[in-house]
């Protein structure tokens, strides 16, 4: 009778031999699509040098309108049926930061014979106003590519484009519909692009969201992205003169200061919610007792329950004031829901992770969220498939002014991961459910 130690030495041997087999199914790279992928590359990186060179802030208008137009141009090259969509105010959530006029939406359509419904999306906004970009324009230096708007998000724009120029090249068209959505407001919380973002979720079978995929030291793919809310205080006082009467003002600045010095307490990095108070403002002149102060916190939940849990907190704690005669007020503005970790996304990432090991690279599937929040949550809420975040190419320096930057050693894997990727959906190799 065997011992106890040499069954789990059996046991061992078999675990060993399955993990072996297991690699093996992965171990040959497509030589096609790994050549493809490498004659792409150059193209891509005259892509992403034409995007970048649009200053497309999220509240510029006149060039979002012409990224738009260019977009739209490059995915009809490639046979895309191509609707340049303007938001149309009954579909638009419009919060306290909303500009009155919203950048328009490209969506491209490419109808196969198939029947897999495969969703990609990602976003032309930046957060650079315009005149930036004369002081850093597009330039490559070594292993990076650097530009404003470049890893956030203009090179998802880019892989789309030539995972799809890669598909055609391959005469490959076994999917029923690959459907490419790109909004001009991402950076200002989608207010127009979630509802088309919810529609097109509901009536695909999976949604691949090309944010930035990791890190220089990590590329990931995401299972989970973070809710944000804006916390808005407004506190109303009184005006008197500062130094003749300061006792006839009620001092709002002095108010708004004793609710943040007790609301210092609501992150809870346990269960994922992050409560930071980043801007403020107060007062008319040096000389005058404030008559109205106001303070917003950015608010990050990995739960859509704990957007509740955070704003009860809140509305209790303002409860309790410095100067009864003050009046406080609390706008709490849900920007994005969570992506919540769904078990259905879990078999399609490690199929993904799966592909990724046949060119030798590791990538780190997340399942729980790190902080950003994207557009993924927005399709999610009404998909039924699975929902991943983070095909993009890894980088860094989203949002700074000078050193925002994608690897290009990333381009061929992240090209061919994507163009295998639909392929097995399309196929049925790779799971839906």
């Amino acid at each position: 009778m065997a011992t106890t130690g040499a069954i789990r030495a059996i046991r061992q041997a078999g675990l060993a031999l399955a993990a072996i087999v297991a690699c093996g199914a992965w171990a040959q790279a497509d030589p096609r699509i790994r050549a493809l992928a490498q004659e792409q590359k150059p193209a891509m990186l005259e892509t992403m040098k034409e995007l970048v060179g649009f200053e497309s802030g999220s509240r510029e208008i006149e060039e979002l309108d012409r990224i738009a137009a260019h977009i739209a141009v490059k995915f009809r090259a490639i046979g895309a049926q191509v609707d340049v969509i303007d938001p149309v105010e009954a579909q638009t959530l419009r919060f306290s930061d909303t500009p009155e006029r919203i950048g328009k939406m490209v969506k491209a359509s490419f109808t196969g014979t198939g029947k897999a419904r495969i969703l990609m999306l990602a976003h032309m906004d930046t957060v650079y106003p315009k005149g930036m970009l004369a002081k850093q324009p597009f330039r490559i230096d070594g292993n990076r590519a650097y530009g404003l708007g470049i890893a956030d998000d203009k090179q998802g724009i880019a892989l789309i484009l030539h995972v799809m120029t890669m598909l055609k090249a391959l005469d490959f068209r076994d999917y029923g519909t690959v459907t490419v959505l790109i909004n001009g407001d991402e950076e200002i919380s989608s207010p127009a692009g979630r509802y088309y973002q919810g529609l097109l979720g509901e009536s695909h079978d999976v949604v691949l969201s090309y944010e930035g995929g990791g890190s220089p030291e990590e590329e990931r793919l995401r299972l989970a992205t973070s809710g944000i809310a804006l916390a808005h205080l407004n506190v109303r006082g009184r005006a008197s003169h500062a130094g003749s009467a300061p006792e006839r003002g009620i001092n709002s600045l002095e108010e708004l200061a004793f609710q943040i010095g007790q609301m210092r307490d609501l992150s809870d990095p346990k269960s994922g919610i992050k409560v930071n108070w980043t801007l403020a403002k107060a007062g008319v002149v040096h000389n005058m007792i404030p008559p109205e102060a106001q303070a917003t916190a950015d608010v990050r939940v990995e739960r859509v329950s704990d957007f509740d849990v955070v704003e009860k907190a809140i509305r209790a704690r303002i409860e309790k004031q410095l100067l009864p005669h003050a009046k406080v007020e609390l706008n709490f503005e849900r920007h994005f829901l969570p992506l919540e970790l769904r078990p259905v996304s879990r078999a399609l990432a490690q199929h993904a992770k799966g592909i990724y090991s046949e060119l030798g690279r590791p990538i780190v599937v997340l399942e729980r969220s790190t902080g950003g929040g994207t557009d993924a949550s927005n399709a999610a809420v009404r998909a039924k498939g699975p929902v991943i975040e983070g095909f993009g190419l890894p980088g860094f320096g989203s949002h700074t002014v000078n050193a925002e930057y994608i690897l290009l050693d990333a381009i061929e894997p992240k090209l061919y991961l994507s163009t295998r990727l639909i392929m097995d959906l399309a196929t049925g190799k790779a799971p839906l459910q």
